[in-house]
């Protein structure tokens, strides 16, 4: 037997154990992607044709149990519990097994049906968003601050050049969105979502408009209201403490930036009224949302865990906003790949804070959020999450760009 043939003997069936046959089951039913995983007896399962892109260790006999039961909830919570461990690249294994995955989809047909059915994402009713927005948003400002750089801006940046740095990349992420809202000084916006209040600031500081903003995070608001106090921009912009669905008055421009992933594709259509009603006749919008190519439910773990009541959405379900109630759709841009970038980013600094975010939480919470970031660079890298700006105005509306020069100039 050759030294490849030996190496990866254990593959097949014949020489594995009831365990190892098991998890060989399971590998199929997600494309059998190039991984090894090593069981708790030492067994090794190795891929076929090729070297692992890294090795997965459970590091007891129950961790099988768990994913057989539930694999989709249950990597990401063994991991985070550290009774399963990676040896290797972290964002390459989850690449390596998202595309296998992709692959194998017509055979995992009924595993997805099974997994739709036992996670369904929570409501985002007025109650349920607070409770959904206060699980991830309200943990503390002092942890956003050790990775999300100066600007505190946690939505996909912009990257015109290769050397961009982050908080450059979100600076032009923002002036990319005002040239394309086509602000002027002395202009009135409504924003739905502002996070820590970053976009606001921009657009009041360097495009002379007044800003009228909706958050439901208590500890969002309150740290941009203090920014913009400090920076001397408070009469200039007004946080509200409210849902979008109060939003009330007339603007020139509507524009929501990371937060329609959270509004639940049932309430698009509660929003196009809100922003129809917003601008009138005569406005323009933009709205920023993470995505998807068809549609599909958030990973089960990251809307369990994570991101409670997610569920990012397709082109198509977007048009829910615009179509019944005749608004125009203007531009559409993908910026797919800017944000696997500004996630490296921020993978990088979370790193480098670990200990900190090690000593505010616990290694739990450690070892959950870098799956999480390391998971969602993956994630766009393959295509399995867009990112999708979208420009609209009011069907009668004719004060509209004829080229993009106004993007780049």
């Amino acid at each position: 037997m050759s030294a490849a043939e030996e190496s990866f003997r254990s593959s097949e069936p014949r020489g594995r154990s009831a365990e190892g046959r098991l998890i060989g089951g399971l590998l199929k039913t997600f494309g059998d992607p190039p991984v090894a995983l090593v069981l708790a007896n030492g067994e090794r399962i190795a891929p076929r044709g090729g070297d692992p892109v890294a090795t997965v260790r459970l590091k007891d006999r129950g961790v099988l149990l768990a994913l057989l039961r539930d694999p989709h909830l249950a990597f990401g919570d063994l991991y985070s519990e550290g009774r399963i461990d990676i040896d290797g690249d972290l964002v390459g294994l989850l690449e390596a097994v998202y595309r296998a995955s992709a692959r194998a989809e017509e055979r995992r047909s009924l595993l997805r049906r099974l997994s739709g059915a036992l996670h369904r994402p929570r409501r985002n009713s007025l109650a349920g968003s607070r409770d959904n927005i206060h699980h991830h948003y309200d943990i503390g400002n002092q942890f956003y601050t050790l990775w999300l750089g100066r600007t505190m801006a946690y939505t996909c940046a912009y990257y015109p050049q290769e050397s961009t740095t982050l908080d450059e990349a979100q600076a032009a992420k923002m002036d990319h969105i005002c040239r394309k809202l086509r602000l002027k000084a002395g202009e009135t916006v409504v924003e739905a979502g502002f996070g820590w209040g970053t976009l606001a600031l921009h657009m009041a500081r360097h495009y002379g408009v007044k800003v009228r903003a909706f958050n439901i995070s208590h500890e969002q608001v309150r740290f941009a209201r203090e920014r913009a106090a400090a920076e001397g921009l408070a009469d200039r912009i007004e946080y509200v403490e409210d849902d979008y669905r109060n939003i009330s008055g007339h603007y020139d421009a509507f524009v929501s930036v990371g937060m329609l992933e959270h509004v639940g594709v049932e309430n698009y259509p509660a929003l196009g009224e809100v922003a129809q009603r917003s601008i009138g006749p005569n406005g323009r919008g933009l709205i920023h949302s993470i995505g998807r190519n068809r549609p599909a439910r958030l990973h089960p773990w990251i809307e369990r865990r994570i991101f409670p009541g997610a569920e990012p959405p397709s082109l198509s379900q977007m048009m829910d906003l615009f179509e019944p109630l005749d608004l125009s759709v203007l531009d559409v841009e993908n910026l797919r790949l800017h944000y696997a970038r500004t996630l490296t980013h921020w993978l990088e600094l979370f790193e480098a804070s670990a200990e900190r975010v090690r000593g505010m939480f616990d290694e739990k919470f450690v070892r959950m959020w870098r799956l999480y970031l390391a998971g969602s660079i993956a994630a766009f890298t393959t295509g399995t999450l867009q990112l999708f700006q979208v420009v609209f105005a009011p069907r009668e509306n004719n004060d509209i760009p004829a080229t993009r020069a106004h993007l780049y100039t």
